[in-house]
């Protein structure tokens, strides 16, 4: 009797003090959209703080005005966390979009204060969406406010996932917090008029091909005027070895990097694929990156973009090679933190710091190194004390891995300490033979930035 009068709550308009729980789990999905479809322009669907929502299809914007939040706007754990959890066929195809945004009436919907977990833990690699698809003939769309997003997807090839999809006018991204994308982190797909500040994205153990994306023509024919990504912050890969006196770097023993911190322009992507066709007058100001990248910002067939103020903070490496997938046409630059190609640019303003390439095509194809002591040690939102892999920090992904993430770190503790001697002997020896036998490696080093 109970669910039947909260049901029948739901059908007549909830009152503003009301969230929709997370029990029972077999019709939560239903339950969710059901309201979003039968509410009208304006309606709030409230998530009830500190609960988990297994969902298994996304959460569909139905109106305009329409907003997904937790009750009361919590900032910490007490967020409401949205599981990706539908089914995933032996042909890829599945669930992988925890909210949908993209119908033709949705304009100026919101998504704040919650947190997404698209890991899909046990699921096989799936083709799909971002965590979060917004966009289409709609505009004003605002995410943001303390949302976690992710992890995103798997770093297998072509089986990757955005954190944020964008492709609407006019919106805001602002305030969110990107973990584990293997796409993009966020991907704007020309979105003119869009504000993108104030994000954090950073891996853990995938790779990322690109931290924020400015690289796709369509729907917009590659418009980006008064689209701004200012304020952000891009962690790469730290090292996961232990920290030993006076170094800086050491392995990252799943090879995280971000292959480009900012991509803009189609051929950094898609080389050729698409002839003539470019991003123009975007604007990236005053982004911060740390960690190891391939490059921090690359750019190539971009027209009337202006990017200045971008730093690099703490211990950074930019670090990687041509791999398997790249064309016998391409000739991937040495890694470093700005790159541009003269040749398929015009009208940009840039910082003094960017370097000139021969051929800024199909950047994607670059691998990390397998192994060796790459990669710095720092920092990011779920390593607090200095080891990614330590289970530590407040992501959502942590909620479902932290006692095996206890556990497995008391062990390792145990083998560090049985290992330590031996490998502090032969590290300087290995590290030599590593980059000897790998000469066609591209391996630069830049140090704490002033």
């Amino acid at each position: 009797m109970e669910d039947s009068i909260v049901l029948l709550e739901s059908s007549i308009g909830r009152r503003d003090n009301d969230c929709e729980p997370a029990e029972p789990v077999d019709t939560v999905t239903d339950r969710l959209n059901a309201l979003l479809q039968n509410s009208g322009p304006g309606y709030t669907l409230s998530l009830c703080p500190s609960q988990t929502y297994f969902i298994t299809a996304p959460l569909v914007f139905a109106a305009a005005n329409q907003e997904i939040s937790t009750l009361g706007y919590p900032t910490g754990d007490e967020r409401a966390l949205l599981v990706v959890n539908g089914t995933i066929a032996d042909d890829g195809t599945g669930h992988t979009t925890a909210v949908d945004g993209v119908c033709l009436a949705c304009s100026a919907v919101t998504l704040r204060n919650v947190q997404i977990d698209g890991a899909r833990r046990g699921a096989p690699p799936a083709n799909g969406g971002a965590n979060i698809e917004m966009g289409g003939e709609n505009s004003d769309h605002v995410v943001e406010f303390n949302n976690d997003i992710g992890p995103c997807g798997s770093d297998a090839f072509q089986e990757w996932a955005d954190g944020i999809s964008m492709s609407c006018l006019n919106s805001i991204v602002r305030n969110n917090m990107i973990q584990g994308a293997t796409d993009g982190g966020i991907v704007l797909f020309g979105s003119p008029g869009t504000q993108v500040y104030n994000n954090t994205i950073w891996v853990l153990n995938h790779t990322l091909l690109g931290g924020i994306n400015m690289v796709d023509y369509d729907p917009f024919s590659g418009d980006y005027a008064g689209t701004a990504v200012t304020n952000n912050t891009i962690l790469g890969g730290f090292a996961t070895s232990t920290e030993e006196p006076n170094e800086t770097d050491g392995n990252n023993f799943a090879g995280a990097v971000i292959k480009m911190g900012i991509a803009i322009g189609p051929r950094t992507w898609f080389g050729e694929k698409f002839g003539d066709n470019v991003s123009y007058s975007g604007v990236v100001n005053n982004n911060q990156f740390g960690g190891a990248f391939t490059y921090a910002i690359a750019v190539t067939s971009a027209l009337n973009f202006t990017i200045e103020n971008n730093v690099l903070i703490g211990n950074t490496s930019f670090i990687g090679a041509r791999g398997p997938n790249c064309s016998d046409s391409d000739s991937p630059p040495s890694p470093a933190p700005f790159i541009v190609d003269p040749n398929t640019t015009n009208g940009l303003t840039l910082q003094s710091e960017f370097q000139t390439i021969g051929d800024g095509d199909d950047l994607t194809c670059v691998l990390p190194p397998n192994g060796g002591d790459f990669w710095p040690f720092g920092l990011n939102p779920s390593n607090s004390t200095g080891n990614p892999t330590s289970g530590s920090g407040t992501s959502p992904g942590k909620k479902a891995g932290i006692s095996i993430g206890v556990i497995l770190g008391v062990l390792a503790i145990a083998i560090a300490i049985w290992f330590i001697r031996k490998r502090a002997v032969g590290r300087a020896e290995s590290k030599t033979r590593y980059v000897s036998k790998s000469s066609d490696y591209y391996m630069q080093r830049y140090g704490p930035s002033s």
